[in-house]
C-alpha cells in the first residue's frame, strides 16, 4: 500500500464557501465542511482504490511559516510538519497546498516571501526522512488560485491580497524547479467560489479530486 499525506489549509479540510460576519458569529469550521466522501482527498482516496492510503491533513487558517497573532502559533504550517511526517511515516507522496492564508493583511508577505516559505516546506519534506526506507517522500506542489471578488473575508485579505495571489503561480513554478518536485497551478483546473472568493464549490472541489488523481497515476505510473 502507498501513503500520500494531503497537507494544507481549509481547502484541504473540505471548507465550503462562508457568508457571515466574524465580528459577530463565531467561526465553526465543523458547521462549513463537506462529508469525507466530498472532499478532493476523499475523491482521490475513492478513484485510487484499496492499493492507496490517502490521509488528509488540512488546517483552517493554516500559513507556510508563520505564526498568527489572533488564530494561534498552532496555524504555523512548519511547526506541525515534521510531527505530521514523522507520525505517519512512510509516506510515499506528500501533496502540499498553502500559501493563501499568507495572503492575509495580517502577515505582509510577498508573493515572493510566501513561494520561500513554500521552499522551506519542500524541502523539510526532503530532509525528513520519512519516505520508504528512510528515503525522502515525493512531492507535488499545488498552487492555489488567485482570489476571486471577496465578500465577507474582504476584511482578511483586502486588495493587496487579490493582487498577490495572481503572482503565487509564477513564483511557485520556480520553487518547484528548484526542488525538482511536481508542480500544478490549481487555477488552470478550478477557480474559487463567488460566495467568498476563497473557498471552493462542491463541483469544483470533485473536479480537482478527479484531476489530482491523473498527476498522482503519472508519478507512480500507476
Amino acid at each position: 500500500m502507498k501513503t500520500i499525506l494531503c497537507y494544507g489549509d481549509s481547502n484541504t479540510h473540505g471548507t465550503i464557501p462562508v457568508d457571515l460576519d466574524f465580528l459577530k458569529t463565531p467561526f465553526v469550521a465543523s458547521n462549513y465542511r463537506l462529508p469525507w466522501e466530498k472532499r478532493w482527498t476523499g475523491i482521490l482516496q475513492k478513484e485510487l482504490g484499496s492499493g492507496w492510503l490517502v490521509i488528509e491533513e488540512g488546517l483552517n487558517g493554516r500559513t507556510t511559516v508563520w505564526d498568527d497573532p489572533t488564530e494561534g502559533a498552532h496555524k504555523n504550517g512548519l511547526k506541525y510538519l515534521i510531527p505530521c511526517l514523522e507520525s505517519h511515516a512512510p509516506i510515499d507522496l506528500v501533496i502540499l497546498m498553502l500559501g493563501t492564508n499568507d495572503l492575509k493583511v495580517k502577515f505582509s508577505a510577498s508573493a515572493f516571501d510566501i513561494a520561500m516559505g513554500v521552499g522551506i516546506l519542500i524541502n523539510t519534506i526532503q530532509n525528513s526522512g520519512a519516505g520508504p526506507g528512510g528515503k525522502a517522500p515525493k512531492v507535488l506542489l499545488l498552487c492555489p488560485p488567485p482570489l476571486g471578488q471577496l465578500t465577507a473575508l474582504n476584511d482578511l485579505f483586502g486588495k493587496d491580497g487579490i493582487q498577490k495571489s495572481k503572482d503565487l503561480a509564477k513564483n511557485y513554478q520556480k520553487i518547484a524547479e528548484m526542488y525538482g518536485c511536481k508542480f500544478v497551478n490549481v487555477a488552470e483546473i478550478i477557480k474559487p467560489s463567488k460566495i467568498d472568493g476563497v473557498h471552493y464549490e462542491p463541483e469544483d472541489i470533485k473536479k480537482l479530486g478527479k484531476a489530482i488523481v491523473n498527476y498522482v497515476r503519472e508519478m507512480f505510473k500507476y
